[in-house]
């Protein structure tokens, strides 16, 4: 009984082994690695959470993709709301500001969220380039850094 468990072991190892090479050499194989929200060929800089509190402190916008209510319960200090799902009537009131801040970070609920992708994809169709914060909110607040809630920045 023993040397059947060990070898259907020994069988299934191999057959990942081989799996993962034909994977990586076979030049047709998956992306095991990265992020899936990120279009092939697209010009995305994603941060970490300590990177984004280090460009907060120098002065970055902070952009929250998140819906409004999310906001209002919680949010960066300074952040501004600019929801994915509002988009085109949040960017149409905060235009002018975005276009005279050089340094822009985005971020969303995080663990799957792709809002932070789609609105700093729509920023970059505008010319305008934001950084996204890798696993958003979850990320800063795991951190420990500051939040505020409310509507106000």
């Amino acid at each position: 009984m023993s040397l059947r468990v060990w070898r259907v072991g020994v069988i299934v190892a191999a057959g990942c082994v081989l799996g993962f090479a034909w994977n990586a050499f076979g030049g047709r194989g998956i992306a095991l690695s990265g992020n899936a929200y990120i279009k092939p060929g697209e010009d995305v800089v994603e941060i970490d959470a300590p990177e984004a509190k280090k460009r907060l402190d120098h002065g970055a916008l902070f952009l929250d993709a998140r819906p409004v209510a999310f906001y209002a319960m919680g949010h960066i200090p300074g952040a501004l709301p600019l929801p994915e799902d509002d988009f085109d009537r949040a960017f149409a009131r905060l235009e002018p500001r975005l276009r005279n801040t050089l340094d822009i970070v985005v971020y969303c609920s995080g663990y799957g969220c792709e809002a932070s992708h789609i609105v700093a994809r729509k920023l970059r169709e505008k010319a305008i380039p934001a950084a996204i914060l890798h696993e958003g909110w979850p990320a800063w607040t795991d951190a420990g850094y500051p939040t505020r809630g409310g509507d106000q920045p």
